[in-house]
């Protein structure tokens, strides 16, 4: 992963703080896109424990905490979203060596999470990132 990458992260201007919208479990991530409406247009869960993983593909942030990178809207991550999965799909055996030992997600899984979160960013680029953790 390019330290060069890492210096081209995109900062909002404005900072606001993304509250949960419900606890399922502490034990996973939901994230939703949220329309001007207020109406859950999308809505994923995944395992905490792809946590390190995600770390690793430098997407921690746009995921777990995009209040850290001032992500506000989908739009926002889309790009970090797009240079993770690169990384991840270009390097899975690298990203394989942080699934997780209990057997509680895999690099399968993250890929596909972040395959069809990038999707529904793309798709609802002006949508509100809502999270749970």
């Amino acid at each position: 992963i390019s330290k060069q990458r890492v210096k081209q992260r995109i900062v909002v201007p404005r900072i606001r703080r993304i509250d949960t919208v419900r606890n399922i479990t502490d034990m996973s991530l939901d994230v939703m896109l949220v329309d001007q409406k207020s109406e859950v247009i999308y809505e994923a869960n995944i395992t905490h424990n792809l946590g390190e993983m995600a770390k690793e593909a430098l997407i921690y942030d746009a995921l777990w905490r995009p209040e850290n990178i001032r992500a506000i809207h989908a739009k926002h991550i889309i790009r970090l979203l797009e240079e993770g999965l690169h990384d991840l799909e270009n390097e899975p055996s690298y990203f394989e060596q942080f699934n997780p030992s209990n057997g509680w997600g895999s690099y399968e899984v993250l890929v596909s999470f972040v395959e069809k979160y990038l999707n529904a960013c793309k798709e609802n680029p002006t949508a509100e990132i809502q999270i749970s953790r």
